[in-house]
């Protein structure tokens, strides 16, 4: 066997070495991490989706937003159609108007009745003063009647003008009665003008209030993802115009056994390492442990089946963090999710936080 033989059989044995070692290291790692007090689980980054949809049915008018690009909270996405809303709302305004000029025909009216009242008051006090008048002249035509000073005639006639005295007092009487009914009539009239302008301000603001959801906003700081419609389109209630992801809600959901996920407590510190970044270790939290496992064997009989039941976690990424960073978050990047469930451990070298930490 020559030397340039035996050169090759050791370059290949080493090799085989160093990928034996390397391969070691990395299932240690995989299933136990850096010791016994530590775990791991494979998992994306993802991050809550929001359907920008329309309240009402309309045509799509305008999209100000393509995908991928940053949005801001408030930010107008996108506008619908508000033609129809437009003279929905001139046709509100006026009706308010009118409204509002009936309020004060009835206000006018409740004065106009108010001075008849006074007038009628007036007249009562009058046919008073002339049933007292023709009173007092029929007792002194009695009493010069029985002295024989007057005649029976005058008698007589003092007589009638007290009875017409009475009539005409009963008429004013009636008459300021009518018309006191008249300014209550006009008051109900001020009533019902009143509600109508808070019916007609109602139905302003209904119609304002629709005109603003025509115009799509961003309830939060995210990203475009895809423009499910394009201007022109016509879309039903809730039809959808743009799906975008919450930036400031992001995570990694990661499986962990049954022995494991049992250990493990909310808010509990997580170390993440993206493949596409795998130098950086970014921190997390422990935000969500399911309560039943996420799948299962289709039968568990045995201890080493129940190893197989696992449940779901979530790891929350600080909002802090994200908001530094927001041009830099991708959803859907593989990576693992790192515990430590022996709080005594201390994270190697490998996997302390390199990318801020966590409030």
């Amino acid at each position: 066997m020559g030397p340039s033989v035996r050169k090759g059989m050791l370059a290949v044995v080493a090799a085989v070495a160093i990928a034996l070692v390397g391969w070691w290291w990395w299932a240690r790692m995989q299933t136990g991490g850096p010791g016994a007090g530590f775990v791991s689980g494979n998992g994306r980054i993802e991050a809550t989706e929001i359907d920008i949809a329309t309240k009402y049915a309309g045509r799509v008018a305008e999209i100000f937003v393509g995908e991928g690009d940053f949005v801001k909270t408030g930010q107008v996405l996108a506008q619908m159609q508000i033609e129809v809303l437009n003279a929905q709302l001139d046709e509100a305004r006026a009706l308010a108007q009118q409204a509002i000029n009936a309020v004060a025909s009835a206000e006018a009216q409740v004065k106009m009745r108010e001075s008849d009242l006074a007038a009628a008051q007036a007249v009562v006090v009058q046919r008073e003063s002339d049933l007292d008048n023709a009173q007092r002249r029929l007792a002194r035509t009695r009493t010069l009647s029985r002295e024989g000073a007057a005649s029976i005639q005058q008698f007589e006639d003092d007589q009638a003008a007290v009875r017409c005295a009475a009539a005409a007092l009963d008429a004013a009487k009636a008459q300021a009665e009518a018309v006191r009914a008249a300014i209550t009539a006009a008051q109900a009239n001020v009533t019902g003008a009143r509600s109508a302008v808070t019916a007609a301000s109602a139905t302003i603001a209904r119609v304002e209030a629709d005109i603003a959801d025509s115009r799509l906003t961003a309830p939060c700081d995210g990203r475009v993802q895809f423009r499910i419609a394009q201007p022109g389109e016509v879309l039903g209630s809730g039809g959808k115009v743009l799906n975008m992801v919450d930036l400031t809600d992001v995570y990694m959901t990661f499986f962990l056994p049954e022995t494991v996920a049992g250990k493990v407590a909310l808010g509990s510190d997580v170390h993440i390492i993206l493949d596409a970044a795998p130098r950086h270790v970014i921190p997390a939290r422990v935000s969500f442990v399911a309560s039943v496992a996420q799948f299962t064997p289709k039968t568990v009989e045995t201890a080493s089946e129940r190893q197989k039941l696992m449940f779901r976690v979530k790891a929350r990424i600080d909002k802090r963090l994200l908001q530094q960073h927001l041009e830099q978050v991708k959803t859907g990047l593989p990576g693992v999710a790192w515990l430590k469930l022996d709080p005594r451990a201390e994270w190697p070298p490998s996997l302390t936080v390199t990318f801020g930490r966590p409030s």
